[in-house]
């Protein structure tokens, strides 16, 4: 049975190591040459689709993109029966969409890796290329601090648990009502890093070497935005937030960023700001993954 990657932890402490350390190898193997891998975007994305299809490429695979109304999962067919005729096809299916259940079904369905890029629950890719991208700044990231500042939200969760799976220490800054959930909590606390979660930003971020955050309004709740203005009150990453981080503290933000809400533009787009790395790193978080998950030997075939 092939391996899939759904949410960060589905990784060991070693393993996502193993997978940082392949997405920084400067000349991968062609483990896809001759091969397809399909890609489903119910969701629009413009880092996601462009990072993995270039990842594909570099791995000599052909990547076919497919829109979410072009398969219709569970209106024109189910999530199992889109990941059989796509495995039909594919050597991997990587699939953008909204209830993290479909993901689940459709890898319980096939044998081929089945790779989350993106569900509302997680968005286990970008904590892969939040991760490489401090580990390239930081160095070794056990006893390091990151706070994040803001709704917590798919992005959160995931980086928080590759962070404490790492060995950091998470902090959560966010309102009342925007935190973790219990559940979250324990889950966190289950790693070792049980979180600090505030309600003052400044409280978060505190000596922290690494501060994130996220849009106030993510896709889908649009129609949020004004009452999460509100809430939001107080939580942009402006240059006093971030001068309350460590002297060498950096800011990270997976984009699109909407200059003057979550973040200032003198933060995301100044000197401590790392976000255009992060980005680059998503293609090669998707190539270091995939590399990992088919460069392990072909299993013995039987007449």
């Amino acid at each position: 049975m092939s391996r899939s990657f759904l949410e960060i932890d589905d990784l060991t402490p070693e393993e996502l190591v193993a997978v940082l350390d392949a997405s920084e190898r400067p000349d991968p193997p062609q483990v896809l040459a001759g091969r397809g891998v399909a890609l489903i975007f119910e969701k629009p994305s413009n880092r996601t689709r462009s990072a993995t299809e270039m990842a594909v490429v570099q791995l000599g695979g052909h990547p076919v993109a497919i829109r979410g109304d072009e398969v219709g999962i569970d209106v024109r067919e189910t999530a199992e029966d889109v990941g059989r005729t796509l495995a039909c096809y594919h050597a991997a299916i990587g699939a953008r969409v909204h209830e993290h259940a479909k993901l689940e079904r459709m890898a319980a369905a096939v044998d081929v890796p089945v790779v989350n890029l993106l569900s509302d629950d997680a968005h286990p890719m970008q904590a892969l290329s939040d991760l490489l991208t401090l580990r390239q700044h930081l160095g070794e990231l056990r006893g390091r601090s990151l706070a994040w500042v803001g709704d917590y939200t798919n992005v959160a969760r995931s980086l928080a648990i590759g962070a404490a799976t790492l060995g950091m220490e998470v902090r959560v800054g966010a309102p009342n009502g925007y935190g973790p959930g219990a559940l979250d909590v324990d889950r966190l606390a289950a790693l070792g890093a049980a979180p600090l979660v505030v309600t003052r930003p400044a409280e978060a971020v505190e000596g922290v070497d690494a501060v994130v955050t996220d849009v106030w309004a993510s896709m889908g709740q649009e129609d949020q935005a004004p009452a999460r203005r509100q809430a939001f009150e107080g939580f942009t990453v402006d240059v006093a937030l971030m001068d309350r981080a460590a002297p060498a503290g950096v800011f990270l933000h997976c984009l699109p960023a909407h200059r003057g809400e979550e973040v200032a533009a003198d933060v995301v787009d100044g000197p401590r700001s790392l976000v255009w790395q992060e980005a680059a790193n998503r293609m090669h978080v998707a190539r270091g993954l995939l590399l990992w998950l088919f460069e392990g030997p072909e299993p013995e075939r039987t007449a």
